[in-house]
């Protein structure tokens, strides 16, 4: 029904054009001409071409509705990104939705945003999805041989083969002016493959689907990077205590004034934790902590480093803090085999 009612108004709309001689002209489009021809320019001019405008933002917004969900499908047979296959509390694939955009946008900048450039490349691509999508009927049909299979396999493979001839017409006839786009179909399947064989590769390496070895037992040590005796340092301890009973603070100062007023602090508090203090003359941070965990990895034990992180309730402040923490836990999964935590102390400012 929506085919013949579609073919109905396409012949209507052609047959209006050649009766009243409209021809493209620019600053209107041309069935704002024939609206303008059946109505004038009153009130019904301008309904018509507002719910014109409403059904093309409709119509645009199905690729957002449509693509996400075709990418979070092929995320799910390993040909993209999981990522692709995230969602949030609605039923949004936000990824999929944020890279469909940023393409979009990518390709009207091509285009200098001249939609009459794109009117190729979006042919080429319905009338190679839709021969590929015949095919597919074609194959399903005489493969499962139902009732009426060889009628509707025959319908199917002649529209295969009208599509097939459009397809290769428009594509000999605009290559140059958009249709090239086709290059980018064994392109695709090239990235699909690819991702595909990785994980692939990779679930074989982590054995998935396989029974593991038994559970390895090992001593652990947990690492708390601190700066002074404080509330936040109380609260790291707290929490790296209840992760393993070996715990060391670490310090980490090149001067060493403040390295003896810490320790000094620190036999006052007695929090049950060792201190030990790092000398660093070029004030680095990341270097001296990192030097630190791989000495403590030769000893075979577990190690966890824990690293307390400040966080404002409000995001203005965010910017306000040093974000060494974030930096240093970036560098210790990088560089290092060891279990990364961060252990939010949040304000209430």
């Amino acid at each position: 029904m929506l085919g013949a009612l579609l073919g109905l108004m396409l012949i209507g709309l052609a047959v209006l054009i050649r009766r009243d001689h409209v021809a493209p002209r620019g600053g209107v489009t041309v069935l704002a001409q024939l609206t303008a021809g059946s109505y004038g320019t009153g009130w019904a001019y301008y309904a018509t071409n507002l719910i014109v405008t409403v059904a093309l933002a409709f119509a645009a917004n199905t690729s957002f509705g449509g693509l996400p969900v075709l990418m979070s499908l092929l995320a799910k047979d390993h040909r993209l990104p999981h990522l692709f296959g995230l969602r949030k509390e609605r039923p949004v694939y936000r990824w999929g939705v944020v890279a469909l955009a940023l393409l979009a946008a990518l390709l009207l900048i091509a285009v200098n945003a001249d939609t009459h450039r794109m009117i190729p490349l979006f042919a080429i691509g319905v009338f190679i999805g839709f021969t590929i999508s015949q095919i597919g009927l074609v194959r399903h049909w005489r493969q499962e041989r139902s009732p009426g299979w060889l009628r509707r396999a025959v319908l199917n493979g002649i529209g295969a083969v009208l599509t097939a001839v459009a397809g290769i017409v428009l594509l000999a006839t605009k290559f140059l002016e958009g249709a090239w786009v086709v290059v980018a179909i064994p392109l695709l399947m090239l990235l699909f493959a690819r991702v595909q064989r990785y994980y692939t590769e990779a679930g074989r390496e982590l054995g998935l689907g396989e029974i593991p070895p038994p559970v390895r037992i090992t001593d652990s040590l947990v690492i708390v990077p601190v700066g002074e005796v404080s509330k936040l340092t109380q609260h790291a301890l707290t929490a790296a205590r209840a992760l393993g009973h070996d715990v060391v603070a670490v310090a980490v100062h090149g001067d060493p004034a403040k390295a003896l007023a810490l320790e000094e602090s620190w036999a006052r508090w007695n929090p049950g934790v060792r201190l030990d203090v790092i000398d660093s003359p070029q004030r680095s941070l990341v270097e001296p902590i990192i030097d630190y965990v791989r000495r403590a990895e030769k000893e075979g034990r577990q190690i966890a480093v824990l690293i307390p992180e400040v966080e404002p309730r409000h995001r203005r402040y965010q910017i306000l803090q040093n974000q060494r923490g974030l930096l240093l836990a970036a560098a210790l999964r990088a560089r290092t085999d060891v279990v990364v935590c961060v252990v939010p102390y949040r304000l209430s400012l």
